[in-house]
C-alpha cells in the first residue's frame, strides 16, 4: 500500500473512493499540514500507486477494511480525524466504529452506508457503464463526469496514470459490485451493522457535501446528520458535485479546519 505521510501533530487520515487515489487530496493536504497536523493519505489497494491484484474477485469489503486497519496500526495512529469520501466512507466508518479508541472525529463527504437500495438512478447508470466498458473504462472521464466544470487535461491524465492496462482496472471494476443494493448481498449485513453503530457515535462528526452531487444527492447528507447524534451540518458547498475536492477545494478545506478548530 502506497501512502502520503506529511506533517506533524494529531493525525488526519484521508480515505478516497472510486476510482480516485491520494492525488484527490493534493489541494487539501498542504492546508491541513500548515495548520499543525499530520496528514496520512493512502491509495486503496487496486488504486493509485498501491499494488493492483488483477482478479476482480480478489477485492472485497473485508479486505479493504483490513488493509486500512493494518495501516492505522502499523503507523500507530491515535486521536485520529477520519475524513472519508465515496467508498472511503463504508471502509473508514467501519474502521471507526470497530476501533473507536483510535478515532476522535469524523468528517463525512459524499458517501453512503447501509444496504437495501441503490444510492440513486444516476448511480445505477454509472454501474451499468462500468459493467459494459470493463477494462476499457475511461477513469479520467469518469472522474470528470463527477465535477461541475470538468478537469484540465493534465488532471485527467493524473487520474488515468495508475491504470495503464485493462488488467490494472480490476479494483475500479470491483467497487460498484460491492455496493449492497439488495439485502441478500454479502455486504448488506456488515454495512448495516456499521450504520446501526453510528447511531451511538458520541464523538464529533461533520457532514460536508457537494450541493450539485447527482450520484449521492444532498438528501443522503441529511440522513447522515439524522443518523449520527450531534453531527454538524450538512455543510452544502455550492458549485461542487461529487468530487468536491476538485470543484471547491478551498471551501472544503475551510470547512474541515473550522471543525478542527
Amino acid at each position: 500500500m502506497h501512502y502520503v505521510d506529511e506533517g506533524a501533530g494529531d493525525p488526519v487520515l484521508f480515505l478516497h473512493g472510486e476510482p480516485t487515489w491520494s492525488f484527490l487530496w493534493r489541494k487539501l493536504i498542504p492546508r491541513l499540514v500548515d495548520s499543525g497536523r499530520r496528514v496520512v493519505a493512502p491509495d486503496l489497494i487496486g488504486f493509485g500507486r498501491s499494488d493492483k491484484p488483477h482478479e476482480i474477485g480478489w477485492y472485497s469489503y473485508d479486505r479493504h477494511v483490513a488493509s486500512i486497519v493494518q495501516l492505522v496500526e502499523e503507523l500507530d495512529l491515535r486521536r485520529l480525524t477520519l475524513v472519508v469520501h465515496d467508498w472511503g466512507g463504508p471502509i473508514g466508518l467501519r474502521v471507526a466504529v470497530e476501533h473507536e479508541e483510535r478515532v476522535e472525529r469524523l468528517v463525512i463527504l459524499d458517501t453512503g452506508i447501509g444496504a437495501g437500495s441503490a444510492p440513486s438512478e444516476t448511480w445505477l447508470r454509472f454501474r451499468q457503464v462500468v459493467r459494459e466498458l470493463g477494462g476499457e473504462l475511461d477513469i479520467g472521464r469518469l472522474v470528470a463526469a463527477g465535477t461541475t466544470q470538468g478537469l484540465a487535461d493534465e488532471v485527467r491524465a493524473a487520474y488515468d496514470a495508475p491504470f495503464p492496462t485493462p488488467e490494472s482496472k480490476a479494483g475500479a471494476l470491483a467497487f460498484p459490485e460491492l455496493v449492497p443494493t439488495d439485502l441478500d448481498h454479502p455486504n448488506a449485513a456488515p454495512m448495516n451493522q456499521v450504520r446501526n453503530a453510528l447511531r451511538d457515535w458520541r464523538k464529533p462528526a461533520l457532514v460536508v457535501w457537494g450541493a450539485q452531487d447527482t450520484v449521492l444527492p444532498p438528501r443522503v447528507a441529511e440522513r447522515f446528520v439524522e443518523l449520527i447524534p450531534g453531527a454538524q451540518g450538512p455543510v452544502l458547498i455550492d458549485g461542487a458535485s461529487h468530487f468536491l475536492q476538485e470543484d471547491r477545494p478551498d471551501e472544503l478545506a475551510d470547512a474541515i479546519l473550522r471543525f478542527l478548530g
